[in-house]
């Protein structure tokens, strides 16, 4: 221990110096270079050597050189650049340090050869390194103490050279001029004793640390050997075992000194001391803070003898550790004469005792009773005794880590703890055995004065061993990572704390209940968890610091940290992320703002999902505006939508789809009331040869020309117009469709007339649907007038084809080749062959005058005014016959017609 801190002294105070002479160093050396750049066109930079290839690795800007363990067994100087300051040879296989190795590096500042096989060093070997202020030579196979090879160095703090093959410890005169001297290490293996006259040079030099080392067969100590040493840290590394009466002398020397730390390692390093001397009573006469034993063989009465000086010392810190303990055999305890009732100490440490006897050592545990802070590690006690709670009265933090310890060893139901502990505000019981949180609480909730309680690195966490737990009010801190908790464990830990380390305890879920009870809790940590997710809802008012890093939740928003208003620390990197817009918004938002600080962002901080983005850095995860804010994501389907309607509008009006899904509707109207009159009975063929489908505008020519032509020769036809066949009473669409559907052909008589028609449009859309699934044959195009197929509405597009693909009839206006245009049409027709008679038809039934029926007033619309009067004044007589028909038909709802 002592070399550790001797060590640990020598950096603080070398770093210290360092960092003050490169200071000087640096404005020196800036000097000089603004002086060359005043005085000469081309400044001067410093040489520095090439080293590609070399066995060392030079690094700090050419300042340093790394050399360590590479197996060398010469310093490779012709390697190093003369900026170098610092170089480490430690544990190679050097045999010497010649005059040229270290010549040009006139910089150097610390030199570290330890752990080599050094046995020689030249008298001139460090001539050019007057700077040298660190210089460690440990462990090496030097004979002698190079005090000529040393004797230039008279900046030197540092010096280490103590495991060498000396076989005296004495120190030349030219040490007494290291007046920068602060920690040096001497001595062997070999040196038998310590003379009077060995340290006479360092009388005049105040040291911070100082160790001597002698062989474990001490032969001689000359009284008055140390008592020339000023230090403020001693360390002796030498067995008395041979020579146990040297250490009363060697406490005599230190007498009325005043030290931080004094350690003794291997104080008796082969057998244990049965010797009725003190030789521990110079103690009461030295004036030290610390007493290190390290190492060594302890038996109970040293142990005691020790003890009892120890009552009466200042010493305030008392370590035992790595020590073999065994009991005495000729020890007796004579009663409460022998007991350690008065040792006051602000802490004790046993660490690494052989045997736990040592805390039973004196049954009565009276010797703990004035001790501060205790520390018992890796003694492995597998009980207290109620007595000793009792009499631990003034301990305030009691640290039991690293002991192994179950729940049966540390809580015994049979012990009384009422008003045991009364000032312990600290208890540690991490890396043990613990299991159950109900048996922890119930041994510490009479610890009226507890605050921290740390019992990490234990079996803590299960279902079943922590409920009904009670814990003491006071209670602030909790460590309890690396346990195995579940979320029910949550609610048995204590709700008062205001700190809580959960980390590495494998929860995967975390009980917000016990989170909202913990009203004062400001920091937790539950890194290295399982989590998968983050509430969303977690209330926690109070919170600053919140570690959340290593876990497996792949989710966060602004949501989740909402309800904790005091937050300003969050450690959550090492979690696989989902990239999304979620978490890009968290991202911005608390960088944006600044209230929360992200302290492990952003090298921590990845996408695991998607497999795209596998381990890219969240911070350049950039997502599109459009992808990522939902209100312009809504506008823009609302704009898109309503453009679709309207397009879908205008083509509608264009291509007049309106006009055809009225038809498509009319037709399937039509169906349906066919299909019932023919599940009634009335069914049949073709009822007429031909329908004509024409307008009112042509009426005279279909009844002057047309029909008399066709229906007025012996193998006449028998056709259907809209003025003589259809059924009164029936709506006109039925009618329009059923005479079609009725008929083998269909004649449009074609006119500028006919394209001006709402009903012929409903005629020759009808035809077009009876023609689906068969051919237009059936469909005859006679051209009254002649046509512009490009000039008709986007509605007849059936037309246009027709019109561009299908011979049509055109209607000569020379008489001379009219008859050939019958002659066609006849051929069009074919033969007439026998039809059955119209269900439907009015013709035999109704007076015909002129060949034309009238059917009432439903068909006024469709009759030229001429042919309307006439109808009028022959058909007069028939009036009262057509009267139920004219009464049925007014009550009708009827369909607005546009004239032919």
């Amino acid at each position: 221990m002592f070399w550790e801190k001797v060590k640990l002294v020598k950096s603080n105070l070398t770093a210290r110096h360092f960092k003050s002479v490169t200071m000087i160093w640096t404005s020196i050396h800036f000097s000089a270079l603004l002086l060359g750049a005043l005085t000469s066109p081309t400044p001067p930079l410093p040489t520095i050597a090439n080293t590609d290839g070399g066995p060392c690795r030079i690094y700090n800007s050419g300042r340093s050189a790394d050399c360590l363990g590479k197996q060398l067994n010469s310093i490779p100087w012709r390697h190093f650049p003369s900026t170098l300051e610092k170089i480490d040879l430690s544990y190679n296989e050097l045999q010497a340090v010649r005059a040229d190795d270290v010549l040009h590096l006139p910089r150097l500042l610390v030199l570290k050869l330890r752990y080599n096989n050094i046995s020689h060093i030249d008298n001139d070997a460090f001539k050019n390194n007057k700077r040298l202020e660190y210089l460690d030579i440990f462990n090496n196979s030097l004979q002698e103490i190079p005090a000529t090879a040393l004797k230039p160095l008279l900046n030197l703090k540092t010096l280490y050279m103590s495991n060498n093959l000396y076989r005296h410890a004495t120190l030349a005169h030219s040490f007494s001029k290291f007046v920068k001297l602060q920690v040096l290490s001497m001595g062997g293996p070999l040196v038998k004793g310590l003379k009077k006259t060995d340290f006479q040079p360092l009388k005049n030099i105040g040291l911070q640390a100082f160790a001597i080392k002698c062989s474990s067969n001490l032969s001689y100590y000359e009284p008055g050997s140390l008592e020339v040493i000023q230090t403020k840290e001693m360390g002796f590394d030498m067995a008395i075992d041979q020579r146990p009466s040297a250490l009363p002398h060697m406490l005599r020397d230190l007498a009325n000194k005043t030290f931080s730390a004094i350690q003794f390692r291997n104080l008796f390093e082969f057998m244990y001391y049965m010797g009725e001397e003190d030789i521990f009573q110079g103690l009461k006469y030295i004036t030290v803070n610390e007493l290190v034993f390290h190492r060594g063989k302890f038996n109970e009465n040293l142990l005691r003898m020790a003890l009892m000086n120890l009552q009466v010392t200042p010493i305030k810190r008392l370590r035992l550790q790595y020590i073999d303990f065994a009991r005495s055999p000729t020890f007796v305890d004579s009663g409460a004469s022998s007991s350690i009732t008065n040792l006051v100490l602000d802490k004790l440490d046993l660490w690494y005792i052989s045997n736990p006897d040592i805390l039973r050592f004196d049954w009565r545990f009276t010797w703990l009773n004035k001790i501060k802070e205790l520390s018992i590690q890796h003694v492995y006690f597998n009980s207290v005794p109620c007595d000793a709670w009792v009499e631990m009265a003034g301990v305030e933090v009691l640290d039991v880590s690293n002991n192994r310890l179950l729940n049966e060893f540390i809580f015994n139901q049979r012990c009384d703890y009422r008003g045991v502990m009364p000032n312990l505000h600290t208890f540690k019981i991490s890396t043990n055995d613990v299991t159950s949180l109900k048996d922890l609480s119930s041994l510490t909730r009479e610890f009226q004065q507890l605050q921290e309680l740390d019992f990490s690195n234990n079996k803590l966490g299960s279902a079943e061993n922590s409920q009904n737990c009670v814990w003491q009010k006071n209670i602030t801190r909790v460590i309890a990572h690396r346990n195995q908790f579940v979320r029910e464990a949550l609610s048995c830990l204590p709700t008062t704390v205001h700190y809580l380390d959960l980390s590495y305890c494998e929860l995967d879920q975390l009980d917000m209940e016990y989170f909202e009870k913990t009203i004062n809790l400001k920091e937790l940590l539950l890194s290295g968890n399982k989590i998968k997710f983050i509430p969303s809802k977690w209330k926690s008012p109070s919170l600053q610091s919140l570690a959340l890093d290593g876990n497996s939740f792949g989710l966060i928003s602004k949501a989740s940290f909402q309800d904790m208003p005091q937050l300003s620390q969050l450690r959550a990197g090492n979690n696989p992320y989902h990239c999304t817009c979620e978490l890009h918004a968290f991202v911005q938002d608390t960088l944006s703002k600044g209230k929360v600080n992200l302290t492990d962002w952003p090298s921590n901080y990845r996408c695991y999902h998607p497999e795209a983005l596998l381990n890219t850095v969240i911070s350049k995860f950039l997502p599109g505006q459009v992808a990522c804010d939902i209100r312009l994501v809504i506008i823009i389907c609302v704009v898109t939508t309503a453009a679709v309607i309207l397009i879908l509008m205008l083509i509608c009006y264009i291509f007049d789809l309106p006009w055809y899904t009225k038809a498509t509707y009319q037709i399937i109207r039509a169906k349906y009331r066919a299909h019932k009159e023919k599940a009634a009975g009335e069914t049949g063929t073709f009822t007429y040869h031909a329908f004509i489908s024409y307008s009112h505008s042509d009426a005279d020519w279909v009844r002057d020309q047309l029909l008399p032509c066709l229906e007025s020769n012996k193998n006449s036809y028998r056709l259907c117009i809209h003025e003589r066949d259809f059924m009164p009473g029936r709506w006109i669409i039925d009618n329009i469709i059923d005479n079609i559907e009725n008929s083998r052909k269909v004649i449009f008589v074609l006119s500028r007339h006919f394209v001006n028609s709402e009903w012929c449009n409903y005629e020759l859309y009808f035809a077009q649907q009876r023609a689906v699934g068969k051919t237009f044959n059936d469909v005859i195009l006679v051209v009254k007038e002649p046509i512009d197929p490009s000039s008709l509405p986007s509605k007849y597009c059936k037309l246009k084809k027709m019109l561009s693909t299908k011979t049509y009839l055109e209607w000569p206006q020379q008489v001379s080749q009219q008859s050939f245009f019958w002659a066609q049409l006849v051929s069009v027709l074919g033969k007439p062959t026998m039809i059955r008679e119209g269900a439907h038809s009015v013709k035999g039934r109704t007076s015909s005058v002129g060949g034309v029926s009238v059917v009432g007033p439903l068909l006024e619309d469709r009759m030229p005014e001429a042919t309307k009067l006439n109808a009028k004044k022959e058909t007069e007589p028939e009036n009262e016959i057509f009267k139920r028909t004219n009464d049925q038909l007014s009550n009708q709802k009827k369909i607005p017609m546009v004239g032919f």
